[in-house]
């Protein structure tokens, strides 16, 4: 079966790393083109181009203000990714604690002995 573009939903869209890491950084205030570029170091045109595909499935906006065009993440069109995602939490909740459990039995010091303390046998 062919792949779906990119296009199509907001799940194809996010498949990208560079489109997840525009939105996040979007997700703090609205930005213009060459403020994305330049902090996040990906060349002007691929930002426009990934703007495009988050335009496109409505993740993200845009206002012109004058002759600037601002960006910025839509939180009730990104709703959707969350609650579908958030059903899996508790499965990483649960290996987060395992982890942390397996971590910290790894990492706890042996108990010490004192001189009168026994040695134990084996």
């Amino acid at each position: 079966m062919p792949r779906a573009a990119t296009t199509s939903d907001a799940f194809n869209a996010i498949a990208e790393p560079r489109r997840r890491e525009i939105l996040s950084f979007l997700a703090l205030r609205e930005r213009q083109v060459g403020d994305i570029a330049a902090t996040l170091g990906i060349q002007q045109p691929s930002v426009s181009k990934h703007l495009r595909v988050l335009r496109d499935v409505g993740l993200v906006r845009v206002r012109r203000d004058g002759r600037r065009m601002l960006y910025r993440t839509d939180a009730e069109t990104i709703r959707p990714l969350h609650e579908w995602t958030s059903q899996f939490e508790r499965f990483w909740r649960h290996q987060l604690a395992r982890v942390k459990e397996r971590a910290e039995r790894q990492g706890a010091p042996e108990p010490r002995r004192t001189e009168s303390q026994p040695k134990e046998e084996s």
